[in-house]
């Protein structure tokens, strides 16, 4: 007999995800706060419950309350929230979370971001999988039990704590004067920007931002708040020449990834965001003591992440793609500074969560330390000519693979498995990376090069394979 309830839909490798009113309702929402606490053992202990702007959330937060509170959690209430924000109260409060959104998903969409104390993730590896069963048990079997002492529910805003803890980790009291466009996309950064680099709860600091979409709707009327697609950065680009600003930032719709503008209008590679920060968190753990700094990368970012890394006396190490694995091996290796090519980074001192606010402050301290536009700072962590992710949808993914590797499976050439497959030149001039999404039929290509015509070459020729 097949379940009535069947959630495998919208529970995701990292998070929960679907459709407002099909794959995710206010009925799969309170037995997921309900399954959520029984499986973490959260019976008696705070659980802190938030949500984004998407119109389904208020709700979504009232629901998930009340299941955990029927199996004996109490509640506190963060109410509106970025993600990171969650992931600073789960750390500061020493308290397991979740909030309700969709990320960069379009406006029919609402989701579900979970943690435990400490900020530490929840993934398929790490009891999400167990949360779905229990959830689909309580709706499958017509209601949830409440505890003998139900939990209670108390309401907290956490913006101005968590706006401080960031200022105290960059401090950009002292940097030059900078005129910084901000696109938050009508999603969370419209409220964080103003927080945390602005004057509205704390003293001005030497920035004029010029906002573009701070209202938070989250019908997203003027583009897709996902900074990943080049489409949805073009009002920034020209935001940015039209004011003369130093820079832009583009935030997805739970603000937890940045993107960065120069002042020409012109894209920063996350890759060379990551090396830029990393030299800056080396500097500054170094400076604490520590000998070798370690920095993890996942195996798509620029080969000058790991060249730099060792040039300033750091240790970098490779990882997976995906949040899961960079945040479980930040806290295996101790390191001080993870980033992804997804334009997600990663700090020690942010519980080694994701966060986009911390990674733009390290950008702006950066700049506004020395006289250089952002075009020529940014240039010495460019070496690399890349050609950023492409996506072919195919019918038959294994094939299209084979038939990469029959090709340049051969001497000269280096086969990594690590994630999907890397060919890496042994004379250094090349490298690419070809793997399945884990969720969509896509073949997913991420190729770089030491000069532009060897990129295109290696690029077209892969495509090529790929889609015939």
């Amino acid at each position: 007999m097949t379940s009535a309830f069947d959630l495998s839909a919208s529970f995701k490798a990292y998070d929960v995800r679907g459709v407002v009113g099909e794959t995710i309702t206010p009925q799969i929402v309170k037995a997921v706060g309900a399954a959520f606490v029984d499986v973490l053992d959260l019976a008696g202990q705070t659980v802190l419950v938030g949500g984004d702007m998407r119109p389904s959330s208020p709700e979504f937060i009232k629901d998930f309350a009340a299941g955990a509170t029927m199996r004996g959690a109490h509640v506190l209430l963060l109410d509106l929230i970025s993600t990171d924000e969650l992931y600073y109260a789960c750390g500061a409060l020493n308290a397991a979370g979740a909030t309700f959104t969709a990320s960069h998903n379009p406006a029919q969409y609402n989701g579900i971001k979970m943690a435990k104390a400490g900020a530490v993730p929840i993934s398929s590896e790490t009891g999400l999988y167990e949360i779905q069963a229990k959830a689909e048990q309580y709706l499958n079997g017509g209601s949830i039990p409440a505890v003998a002492k139900p939990g209670q529910i108390s309401v907290r805003d956490i913006l101005r704590d968590y706006s401080e803890y960031l200022r105290s980790l960059v401090d950009l009291t002292a940097i030059r004067p900078l005129k910084v466009v901000v696109d938050a996309g009508n999603g969370m950064a419209g409220l964080t920007t103003p927080a945390v680099l602005g004057d509205t709860l704390l003293a001005g600091l030497p920035l004029e931002i010029v906002d573009l979409y701070f209202e938070l709707d989250g019908s997203f009327p003027n583009h897709p708040a996902n900074p990943l697609e080049p489409a949805n950065l073009v009002d920034l680009q020209a935001a940015v020449v039209e004011h003369g600003a130093d820079l832009g930032l583009a935030f997805d719709g739970d603000a937890d990834r940045c993107f960065v503008i120069d002042e020409k209008g012109d894209p920063v590679s996350p890759s060379a965001i990551t090396a830029l920060v990393a030299r800056r968190e080396i500097a500054r753990a170094k400076a604490a003591g520590e000998t070798t700094p370690v920095i993890i990368h996942n195996l798509i970012t620029s080969r000058a992440v790991p060249e730099l890394v060792e040039a300033d006396g750091g240790r970098a190490v490779r990882t997976r793609v995906g949040h899961s694995f960079i945040k479980a091996l930040m806290a295996e290796e101790g390191a001080v500074f993870g980033g992804e090519h997804s334009a997600h980074y990663y700090f020690r001192d942010f519980y080694n969560a994701d966060t986009g606010m911390l990674a733009a402050m390290h950008v702006l301290a950066a700049l506004g330390e020395q006289t250089l536009p952002l075009s020529d700072l940014a240039r010495e962590y460019e070496p690399y000519f890349a050609s950023g992710e492409i996506n072919s949808e195919l019918s038959d993914v294994p094939a299209a693979v084979a038939r990469v590797r029959a090709e340049f499976d051969r001497d000269g050439v280096t086969v990594d498995t690590l994630d999907g497959l890397t060919f890496t030149a042994d004379d250094g001039q090349w490298w690419f990376n070809l793997r399945a999404s884990n969720t969509e039929p896509f073949l997913r290509l991420n190729a770089e090069a030491e000069d532009l015509p060897t990129m295109v070459r290696v690029r077209d020729r892969v495509l090529e394979l790929v889609r015939n």
